[in-house]
């Protein structure tokens, strides 16, 4: 059967900031109840430790997401590395895809793919800094792990010649 290839960019800047802008803003309400100790350490910023606490979640994430499309990921590579991601790198996927898969998904991939990754990581930073907010951001990535196999598995209608 033919394929069809499918390239995914995600951009850790753009997951750093999305992890960074909703931790601040959760720390914020916490922070109008009155409680500014708990907030102040549940907003992930750029020290040092803090960035690579996030940039190892992010690549932790991206493993998994490898795993949950591995169907369909092309890759020849037969090396791997755990080595700490670079926060102005971009990660890819490349997908191979079925011929009759809809292109109008990808878009959709490409967001919960972020979004997945992102809700992950926010989960792990939570679990450090605020068990409580933890399992929302884990209940966030299952939904976006079943949209993204929904769009995945969104295809063409057959048309009669």
């Amino acid at each position: 059967m033919a394929r069809k290839n499918l390239t995914i960019t995600l951009h850790i800047s753009e997951m750093i900031y999305d992890i960074q802008n909703k931790t601040f803003l959760t720390g914020r309400s916490k922070r109008d109840d009155g409680n500014h100790d708990k907030a102040a350490y549940m907003q992930a910023n750029n020290d040092e430790e803090e960035l690579n606490q996030i940039l190892r979640s992010i690549g932790d994430h991206y493993n998994k997401l490898r795993s949950i499309l591995s169907e369909y990921i092309e890759d020849s590579s037969s090396t791997a590395s755990n080595n700490l991601i670079s926060s102005s790198s971009n990660i890819t996927l490349a997908l191979s895809m079925p011929e009759n898969y809809n292109s109008a998904s990808a878009n959709t991939i490409a967001t919960e793919a972020h979004q997945y990754i992102v809700n992950k990581s926010i989960a792990d930073w939570f679990d450090i800094t605020n068990r409580e907010g933890s399992a929302t951001y884990l209940e966030k990535s299952q939904e976006n792990v079943h949209n993204l196999i929904r769009s995945i598995h969104q295809r063409k209608r057959p048309v009669r010649s």
